[in-house]
């Protein structure tokens, strides 16, 4: 058992600290094109949660598109169709794309 455990050990001392600084660079490479992005993407769509006010069109987690008629704490309540309304979760709730696009050109 000895034997393999030092056949498997590196002949050169360095080999070992450049083996750590790899591994320690693809934790930098996945933090900054996988981790952060999506931690600012989460930023921003809570950001969007939290400013949802009355007469906002939103389309649902299920792809109901719909406009919001009151806002509470945790709940939303949209209209999708002419004295239609559904209560749903405010985490469920994104930006209407061609809103949202027509914001972006303007800004």
């Amino acid at each position: 058992m000895l034997n393999i455990l030092l056949q498997a050990a590196p002949a050169n001392p360095e080999g070992g600290y450049s083996s750590i600084i790899l591994i320690i660079l693809m934790f930098v490479v996945f933090y900054f094109f996988m981790i952060r992005p999506q931690m600012k993407k989460q930023k921003e769509m809570k950001k969007f949660r939290d400013s949802i006010k009355n007469g906002d069109k939103v389309i649902t987690a299920g792809g109901i598109y719909g406009k919001v008629k009151e806002v509470k704490e945790t709940i939303i309540v949209l209209e999708i169709a002419d004295n239609v309304r559904i209560s749903i979760d405010k985490g469920s709730v994104f930006p209407n794309a061609a809103d949202s696009n027509a914001a972006q050109k303007n800004a």
